[in-house]
C-alpha cells in the first residue's frame, strides 16, 4: 500500500489521488477504495453530525486532510470540525472528532500509527466503526475500548452512538 520511495511534501500537496493518499514522513500511503457498508457508515455520520450543526457549532466534513504533524497528513473518512476555527484547505487546527470506518483492506499496525498521530495532535474524540457488526469503539490511552455514548461534555454534545446506525442505509 504505501510506496518506498521518497516525496517531498510540497510534491505531495499538489498532487491529486483518488482517493485522496495520505504522506506520513515522505512517504505516500494509498487508502482503501471504500465499498458500499464503508460508504453507507461514512454516509450515516454525516447525516448525524449534519442534523446537528448549528446546535452544536460544528462542521462535518468527509475525507478532509489534516496535517497532523510537519511531515504527516492524514484523511479521516469524517472529520468533525469546530465552525469557530480558522477555515483551512488542509486543517491544522484539532478536529472535534475524526471517524475511521474500517476496510477489508485495513491493517492493525496501520490503524494504529493513524490513531496514535490524531492523538497526539490533540484530538479529543477518535473513534473507529466496524461496518461489519457496526461496533464503535474509542481511542482512549493507546486502546480501542467499545463505546455506547459519544460524551464532548465542553461542547454540550452527548448521544448514543447507536442513533447513527439509525440513519444507516445499504
Amino acid at each position: 500500500m504505501a510506496t518506498s520511495t521518497h516525496v517531498p511534501v510540497e510534491v505531495y500537496l499538489r498532487s491529486s489521488y483518488e482517493p485522496d493518499a495520505e504522506y506520513v514522513d515522505g512517504k505516500i500511503e494509498e487508502r482503501p477504495v471504500g465499498e458500499r457498508d464503508h460508504a453507507a457508515w461514512q454516509a450515516a455520520i454525516q447525516k448525524w453530525f449534519w442534523k446537528h450543526e448549528q446546535e452544536w457549532n460544528i462542521n462535518a466534513l468527509p475525507e478532509l486532510r489534516i496535517q497532523v504533524a510537519p511531515t504527516r497528513f492524514r484523511v479521516p473518512d469524517v472529520a468533525i470540525l469546530d465552525s469557530s476555527a480558522p477555515v483551512e484547505q488542509i486543517t491544522t487546527h484539532a478536529p472535534i472528532a475524526v471517524f475511521e470506518v474500517l476496510s477489508p483492506e485495513d491493517t492493525v499496525q496501520r490503524l494504529k500509527h493513524k490513531l496514535e498521530d490524531y492523538a497526539a495532535m490533540g484530538i479529543p474524540q477518535i473513534w473507529v466503526v466496524d461496518p461489519e457488526d457496526g461496533g464503535f469503539s474509542r481511542y482512549e490511552n493507546k486502546q480501542l475500548l467499545n463505546r455506547e455514548r459519544f460524551d464532548e461534555p465542553a461542547r454540550g454534545i452527548s448521544f448514543e452512538v447507536s442513533e447513527i446506525a439509525k440513519l444507516l442505509r445499504r
